[in-house]
């Protein structure tokens, strides 16, 4: 039996867990995503996790995911609402209580063109694109001879450094977490030093690289070609646009475009960090 409007809006948000993990891939499904069980795992696990229950048992109207990098910054994603709930008003009250929720803290968020209008009516703006690409990497066109090895355990206060360095704001309690999140992780070292590192987790039948930060393009090319060769499996990531050299390179080794994401921000001018070390972003959750 379909709810009322008013009885919709009276129906509790809460909190979300690892628990949910299922439920929350289940909506995805629904909607024509991914189920993206793994990358849910992680997020629900480092992030903070809201949602809404469908009263008939069926799992859950709509969710959402809020990663925090302290009051600097936190991210929004994987903002869904089932379809048959879809247009009655869910996902703008889910985002009114993420926003209430977060107070003064800046936030980001990955926006598909279907959700973009809702974001800018609260308040976010557009600051930069992304773009998707996926496909079998061909090695079509070589990278440079950057040195790249397998990261170890050793390298990990290097990495956090340079990631702090880089992205701007702490994200230790996520890094900490790509050795077990990841299938590959891999750095870019010259004369001791770790100018660059990337990682390859599962998702569904492909590996996504990210995170991917590197001293500059080459440095970039050559990690994602030591990932490349270390998978039989696709390759997806998502590359912000001014990356001009690094999408013309994948694409020559067989990465199509796929979609584009509009990056947004509210309550600041810009994303924090170094955008030219910053090549892809350990996930990304669009809405």
């Amino acid at each position: 039996m379909p709810i009322s409007p008013s009885s919709l809006a009276q129906l509790p948000i809460r909190r979300l867990g690892v628990d949910d993990l299922l439920a929350c891939a289940d909506l995805s499904e629904n909607r024509g995503w991914p189920r993206e069980e793994h990358k849910w795992g992680l997020l629900l696990a480092a992030g903070a996790g809201y949602g809404i229950d469908d009263p008939s048992g069926a799992g859950l109207i709509t969710c959402s995911v809020v990663t925090s990098y302290g009051p600097g910054l936190a991210a929004i994603g994987m903002v869904l609402v089932a379809e048959r709930y879809a247009r009655q008003g869910v996902g703008r009250r889910l985002m009114e209580h993420v926003l209430a929720e977060a107070g003064d803290t800046p936030l980001t968020l990955h926006a598909t063109p279907y959700g973009q209008p809702l974001y800018e009516q609260l308040g976010f703006t557009e600051t930069g694109r992304a773009e998707m690409v996926h496909g079998r990497f061909t090695f079509t066109a070589p990278a440079p001879a950057v040195p790249v090895r397998p990261a170890t355990a050793e390298d990990l206060q290097a990495i956090l450094r340079l990631d702090h360095e880089v992205f701007g704001l702490d994200r230790t309690h996520v890094i900490t977490r790509l050795p077990a999140f990841a299938d590959h992780l891999r750095v870019a070292e010259e004369d001791g030093e770790i100018t660059g590192f990337a990682a390859a987790w599962p998702n569904m039948d492909t590996h996504v690289v990210g995170p991917l930060i590197a001293r500059d393009a080459a440095t970039a090319q050559a990690l994602i070609a030591s990932l490349a060769a270390a998978t039989d499996r696709p390759l997806r990531t998502d590359i912000d646009v001014r990356h001009s050299a690094l999408l013309s390179w994948v694409k020559e080794n067989g990465l199509d475009s796929v979609a584009f994401n509009a990056v947004m921000v509210r309550s600041l001018p810009d994303l924090p960090g170094d955008w030219r070390r910053r090549f892809a972003p350990l996930t990304v959750a669009a809405g």
